[in-house]
């Protein structure tokens, strides 16, 4: 099974929209199919301009798009459940159980506050689900209403992540309207997102940096 046919699987599809439901009455900033559509594409061109192979792509691509559907068991341990889930749909369909535990071993590690990058595949798939800081994100509602998350959502106004192969760099980009989200807000929701991406950076033999409005602050 490619990445294509995983993008249709109605099962898949069903997860995401349950799951994206729950988040958004848990006041939740989007993560539906169009959060991990980009962050798949993110991680497999990291690796591509990284000089990795078709195979490591497609499998990026997988796991990135796979990587929230536990969101529709619970938000706590979202990683772990969605491992499981992907586990259980991928022994079902034509994929080599090698590629079938890197995708899962991926999902399960994405998340900040239980995992780590041990291999490129969940490096890049780290760096691509928490640099997707973004407008778009916030669902539509008063902006009196908006939490923290909202605000340092709402407040990027322009996200560009950029791997320089040759300074074996990766830097994400921001503009940030600070009359809607202080840097102190941003770090305080983002520091630990920012740290894992450095260290996933590291997998990858690059080094990860953040410039915000131009300026360089990590």
């Amino acid at each position: 099974m490619k990445y294509e046919d995983i993008t249709q699987h109605p099962e898949i599809l069903e997860y995401y929209k349950k799951g994206n439901a729950i988040l958004d009455a848990l006041g939740y900033t989007d993560h539906s199919v169009a959060h991990t559509t980009l962050v798949a594409k993110k991680a497999a061109e990291l690796l591509q301009a990284l000089g990795h192979g078709e195979q490591e792509v497609e499998l990026v691509n997988i796991a990135g798009f796979l990587h929230d559907i536990g969101n529709v068991i619970n938000r706590n341990h979202h990683a772990e459940y969605g491992a499981i889930l992907a586990n259980e749909i991928l022994k079902d369909v034509d994929i080599p159980v090698h590629d079938r535990v890197q995708i899962v071993s991926a999902i399960a590690n994405h998340d900040e506050s239980t995992g780590v990058a041990s291999d490129p595949i969940t490096a890049a798939l780290i760096i691509a689900d928490k640099t997707d800081v973004r407008r778009s994100r916030v669902r539509a509602k008063d902006p009196i209403l908006f939490d923290v998350h909202d605000r340092v959502n709402y407040a990027v106004t322009d996200n560009r992540l950029e791997c320089d192969s040759e300074e074996k760099t990766i830097t994400l980009h921001l503009s940030i309207d600070e009359n809607i989200c202080t840097m102190y807000e941003y770090f305080e929701i983002f520091l630990a997102r920012m740290t894992m991406c450095s260290r996933a950076a590291r997998v990858l033999d690059t080094k990860f940096s953040l410039q915000v409005n131009g300026q360089k602050v990590l």
